[in-house]
């Protein structure tokens, strides 16, 4: 799986880079047939300090996308793959199905 990051309106230490393609990694043990993915990372606000973790899969046939927001990008992170995990679940049930 390739996986792009991107930090909008700020410069993202490499901790946070590594931690969010490591997590977006373990998304493939769910499914296999994940194409691309894509995490995006900004803020709402910078005054009120919301994070905003927007991360992107394009699987066979169709793109998952979950957003997440929290006070900081490692809550908003794991909460987007944590969504991610249910909707490559449910992707995958129903391709079972067919």
């Amino acid at each position: 799986m390739n996986v792009q990051f991107t930090a909008r309106h700020f410069k993202a230490h490499d901790g946070l880079k590594h931690y969010a393609l490591q997590q977006v990694s373990t998304l493939k043990k769910y499914y296999d047939g994940i194409v691309t993915g894509n995490v995006i990372l900004r803020f709402e606000k910078p005054k009120d300090s919301i994070k905003i973790a927007e991360i992107n899969l394009a699987v066979h046939g169709t793109k998952l996308v979950a957003i997440e927001k929290s006070e900081n990008f490692y809550k908003s992170i794991d909460n987007a793959v944590d969504k991610l995990e249910r909707q490559l679940l449910k992707y995958k049930g129903k391709r079972r199905g067919l």
